[in-house]
């Protein structure tokens, strides 16, 4: 064994004290060795005992803090990962998309959630709870109750932006550049509708009648 070929002035007594303060210590390692246990200096572990766990009798290992398994091949997180994550390390675990923290114990959403959204687990999946005002996968779209018209879009709550020629809080206002005349009415961009009797592109004319 390593420890004992390259340092044979190592007593067998400071490592049974080492291992039997391991035991009592806290320590992480696996149960199924107790403090009293005999320690086997020719005992072989084939493979090895990994993550520095001590070969203690033939293919029998004492594993390091923060590891288990029969040759200590497993890393242990404490408190173990939830939501279907992963130990990849001592006490670094490796989550399901979904869910972060340390010990995958979060919710989280890609991108987070804007606006004020409020990102949980629905039926297992994360998901964006967006405000009333909001709605998208990451609360990212505003919601107008009136609707924008003409081709005008929601940019906040209740607010349309509206293209060229229209105004308005949903965009329903056409803009003529010249008013319309004699009370004809702008009905789109530069257009007028005109009352009985009147025409022109500004209801200035007045039909001549028969």
């Amino acid at each position: 064994m390593g420890i004992l070929a390259h340092k044979p002035a190592f007593s067998l007594f400071t490592l049974l004290l080492t291992v039997i303060g391991a035991c009592s210590g806290g320590s992480d390692a696996p149960r199924g060795v107790a403090v009293g246990f005999v320690f086997d200096v020719s005992a072989r572990c084939e493979p090895p005992c990994g993550h520095g766990g001590v070969c203690i009798r033939n293919d029998t290992c004492f594993c390091s803090r923060g590891y288990e398994g029969e040759r200590c091949q497993y890393a242990n997180c404490f408190p173990k990962c939830k939501n279907g994550g992963t130990c990849l390390r001592p006490g670094k675990c490796r989550c399901q998309p979904g869910y972060g923290g340390r010990y995958c114990h979060k919710v989280t959403c890609a991108d987070g959630c804007w606006n004020g959204g409020e990102c949980t687990a629905v039926n297992g999946v994360a998901k964006c709870i967006c405000p009333s005002s909001w709605t998208g996968s990451k609360c990212q779209d505003a919601i107008c109750p009136q609707g924008c018209r003409n081709g005008g879009f929601c940019v906040a709550p209740g607010i349309c932006r509206c293209p060229e020629g229209w105004l308005g809080g949903a965009c329903h206002t056409a803009v003529c550049s010249q008013t319309c005349l004699n009370g004809g009415k702008c009905i789109s961009p530069n257009k007028c509708r005109c009352r009985p009797h009147f025409s022109g592109p500004r209801c200035e004319e007045r039909k001549k009648s028969h």
